[in-house]
């Protein structure tokens, strides 16, 4: 069963699964010039690999539905409520879980795009769309992308913040 927005959606989790692989070898530079990974470096791999696993589910959970014949409006309803309460509650607990780990929170831009903007965007779909208005479909797909978009942002500004940090070389075995 084909619904709307279905080569839009398979496009998007094709994106988000390159730009996931992307970020993972962009981070694996570090290492492969001799520097330890910090816990920080650890945290933002993670991070981003969660919210690109989670928004890629979100991407394909519409087509899933509709291989059990579910009538196009309860798709986006049923996606919106899946997709929208994991993803609301790991862009409203960022900064809680990054002052854990890095000991402050987020810098202002990754605070304002990333959570702010994000969560807004999560939020205002998931309204809209169970509150079954006439694009629902157009909703989904345009939270999540600029969800997308706000993922990719932050983890441009903290791969910059990384390559800021002083390198700690690992220590290396002496040559025989």
């Amino acid at each position: 069963m084909e619904f709307k927005g279905a080569t839009h959606l398979y496009t998007l989790a094709g994106m988000m699964i390159t730009f996931a692989g992307f970020s993972a070898l962009l981070l694996a530079l570090r290492p492969a010039a001799g520097a330890k990974l910090s816990l920080l470096d650890r945290y933002l791999a993670k991070t981003v690999m969660t919210y690109i696993f989670v928004l890629t589910a979100g991407a394909l959970l519409p087509a899933l539905f509709a291989l059990y014949d579910i009538p196009e409006k309860w798709i986006w309803r049923d996606s919106a409520v899946l997709f929208a309460l994991p993803m609301l509650s790991l862009q409203v607990t960022y900064p809680r879980r990054r002052r854990k780990v890095a000991g402050k929170g987020p810098p202002p831009a990754i605070f304002a795009v990333f959570v702010v903007l994000g969560s807004a965007v999560t939020l205002v779909m998931l309204g809209y769309v169970l509150a079954g208005l006439q694009y629902s479909a157009a909703a989904y797909i345009t939270a999540l992308m600029i969800d997308f978009f706000t993922v990719a942002f932050a983890y441009v500004i903290a791969l910059d913040v990384i390559m800021q940090q002083p390198m700690e070389v690992s220590e290396r075995p002496a040559p025989h």
